[in-house]
């Protein structure tokens, strides 16, 4: 028997993510799981420090937190809140895959969901996978969510609609 009582959704606010976050809720849900979402900001210092000296990186890095945490906190509803226990965690990494792994490895995770861009050649060889990465190292279950491929959750939408209609 699969018991899930911590979900993860690692998000990077794109549309795989967001397609991500459906199949994450779907199986907090599914399972009376908690919802936990996890988005990594890049560290701006340790990347352009040595190209820009004159820049305060210090403020631009909360500014950059903070800007993070509101997005986060706006994918979660008031029903993940209630419904699922679902929080937001905005952490800071040069490494999102790491970060992603080392979250999961600190706090309580039974999956980890992640939207991945499906990249390929040389795009992929470039910019490599975050996804890839997260699959190869995590330290539980790791549901890889593409943007563009067949889905298996309705759209909360569409789950919203069908419940109406049946009353």
């Amino acid at each position: 028997m699969i018991a899930l009582k911590h979900v993860l959704v690692a998000t990077d606010f794109s549309e795989a993510s967001e397609r991500a976050l459906a199949y994450g809720r779907e199986l907090a849900r599914t399972f009376g799981a908690k919802l936990r979402l996890l988005h990594v900001v890049e560290n701006v210092a340790s990347r352009y420090a040595t190209e820009v000296a004159f820049v305060d990186f210090p403020d631009i890095q909360v500014k950059i937190e903070e800007a993070g945490r509101v997005r986060l906190n706006s994918l979660i509803t008031d029903d993940d809140r209630a419904t699922l226990g679902a929080t937001g965690v905005v952490v800071t990494s040069s490494a999102p895959a790491s970060a992603i792994v080392d979250h999961a490895m600190k706090e309580p995770t039974d999956v980890i969901v992640v939207g991945t861009h499906g990249r390929t050649g040389v795009a992929h060889f470039f910019m490599g996978s975050v996804a890839e990465r997260v699959v190869q190292t995590a330290p539980c279950p790791v549901l890889t969510v593409r943007a563009h491929e067949h889905d298996f959750v309705a759209p909360d939408a569409l789950v919203a609609v069908a419940k109406t209609s049946s009353n």
